[in-house]
């Protein structure tokens, strides 16, 4: 029971301790003083404790804007300035509230400074060995330049210094110092150095030095611009080919290669000092142009060399002028073209009737002049040189109007009726002809198509007589031709009477008796008042 006591006391005891501990009391981080760079994030915040409910206020003392964004949460405030930048250098005064008497301040000095990168080292103008030369050193967004201090140097001498304590920028600004000298030989390659120093001794921030350093170089070029080429100049179609182009230049140049077209329009192909072709072609060959380029003395020389590919015929081709198709009489040029190195050796060549191909002439252009049905055919066009041969070939159409035309009529062109009359009809033309009958003086005209070449007049009467047009046509010309048709009433033929005769020649043969017989029985019944036929002719009954 005593010791229950005693812990329940313990225990008071450690509750008032702890209510002491949590007394009302205002803290500022991250600290009294912060030293931060222009262009950076500073986050200030203001904790409190004793206070359930504390209310935050931010100033500067000189009631100047805060230049940030306050952010209020149960127990601490922020102050966020997002980029830092000069208006930011103050004293900031967190001031918190914790009911209406209690009240409690907590200051902070936020001091800035810039000093980001180091410095920038220009040479003007370009290097030429035996010119003069400006080295400018820049040194970016100082503040507060007021302690800044540059050093110039070539090597271990120092060609310049300078100081800006006099200097009352109140914003970042990018400070400059220059030196001028003429540029000997001995010069070249040395090292030229910009020191900047940022010396604030009240401030802990680094780096307070800067260095940036460059060597002096002359430039020149590009000179004695030339190209190799491996294996050589004149190259086997399928071989590699490279292409070099070797110069003294400083800086090292950029290297253009481009090559000169048929239409001699320019291609560009790379940018680089090798041009490797893995498997040339004939269209590899023409001329190809090195281009070297100094940007830094802005000075441009070429190199060219002439390739050329050997290679057989290719791309062989036959153009006809005006087409391939022309009408008789009319003129038609043919023309072949051929690539290969050497230049191929044209010739052309016509199938024979015997199916074999006769030289008929040894030139690129082969005209023919009023041109006949026997020019038409089968032409070729052979491409050669040493390393082969190729061959193209046209077929030539002579358009020939319907020509020779014969025109047969069979059985003839007089006939009876009930007959069929066959016309038949040949002619030479190209392209094949078409034919028509027509019956002139129709009322309704009747047209009749042919089968190849023939009309058939089935069972004519003699309405089929008259005059009869033949067209003959094609898309060249057309011809006609004027067919007579005479159709006449039919005639009894011998050899159709013949039964006839016969059998009128039976009739009489018995007739003649008979009526023999009935004339001497009625004479006879006259005298005895009748006739018998049995007795007459004797007959037995």
């Amino acid at each position: 029971s005593n010791v229950k006591i005693n812990v329940e006391n313990a225990a008071e005891c450690m509750y008032v301790l702890l209510v002491v501990v949590k007394a009302f009391e205002v803290d500022i981080m991250p600290a009294n003083r912060i030293v931060t760079q222009i262009g950076e994030t500073l986050i200030l915040t203001c904790n409190t404790t004793g206070c359930a409910s504390p209310t935050f206020s931010w100033r500067t003392q000189m009631d100047n804007p805060l230049g940030g964004t306050v952010n209020n949460y149960k127990t601490y405030s922020t102050l966020t300035m997002n980029p830092v930048s000069v208006v930011n250098s103050h004293d900031y005064l967190c001031t918190v509230f914790c009911g209406e008497k209690k009240k409690k301040e907590k200051s902070i000095k936020v001091e800035l400074y810039s000093f980001p990168s180091d410095p920038v080292i220009e040479i003007r103008p370009s290097l030429f060995a035996g010119e003069p030369v400006t080295v400018i050193c820049k040194i970016p967004d100082v503040y507060p330049s007021s302690h800044l201090e540059v050093f110039l140097k070539k090597e271990e001498h120092i060609l310049v210094e300078k100081y800006f304590y006099e200097d009352d920028s109140t914003n970042t600004e990018t400070k400059t110092v220059m030196y001028s000298f003429n540029l000997t030989a001995e010069d070249i390659g040395k090292e030229i150095t910009c020191v900047a120093k940022l010396k604030i001794d009240s401030m802990d921030f680094e780096p307070k030095e800067r260095v940036t350093s460059q060597k002096l170089n002359a430039n020149f070029g590009p000179q004695n611009t030339i190209i190799t080429v491996s294996p050589g100049n004149s190259a086997m179609k399928g071989d590699p080919l490279k292409l070099t182009c070797v110069t003294e230049s400083n800086p090292p140049p950029q290297i253009v290669w481009r090559k000169y077209l048929a239409d001699e329009s320019i291609q560009h192909l790379v940018e680089n000092n090798v041009l490797f072709i893995p498997h040339a072609h004939f269209t590899d060959s023409g001329l190809y142009i090195c281009e070297a380029i100094n940007l830094a003395t802005n000075k441009t020389e070429k190199a060219t060399v002439d390739i050329v590919i050997q290679d057989g015929p290719k791309n062989t081709m036959i153009s006809v002028i005006p087409a391939t198709s022309v009408k008789e009489g009319e003129t038609v040029t043919m023309k072949c073209t051929s690539s290969g190195n050497p230049a191929p050796v044209i010739s052309w060549k016509k199938k024979a009737a015997s199916g074999e191909p006769e030289k008929i002439f040894k030139d690129a252009t082969l005209t023919i002049q009023n041109t006949k049905s026997k020019d038409l055919g089968l032409y070729e066009c052979e491409a050669y040189n040493q390393f082969g041969k190729e061959e193209k070939a046209v077929e030539l159409l002579i358009q020939v109007p319907p020509q020779n035309i014969i025109v047969l009529v069979y059985p003839s062109e007089n006939v009876e009726e009930g007959e069929n009359i066959t016309i038949t009809c040949t002619t030479y033309s190209n392209p094949p002809s078409q034919m028509v009958l027509k019956k002139v003086h129709q009322e309704k005209e009747i047209i009749l198509p042919s089968v190849n070449g023939t009309f058939v007049l089935y069972n004519v009467t003699k309405n089929d007589t008259g005059r009869y047009l033949l067209d003959v046509f094609n898309e060249v010309g057309n011809s006609i031709k004027v067919i007579d048709i005479a159709v006449v009433g039919r005639l009894k033929k011998t050899h159709q009477m013949l039964p006839l005769i016969i059998a009128f020649s039976c009739i009489t043969a018995i007739a003649i008796p008979v009526v023999a017989i009935l004339i001497y029985v009625s004479r006879k019944a006259k005298i005895n008042g009748s006739y018998s036929l049995v007795k007459a002719l004797g007959l037995k009954v």
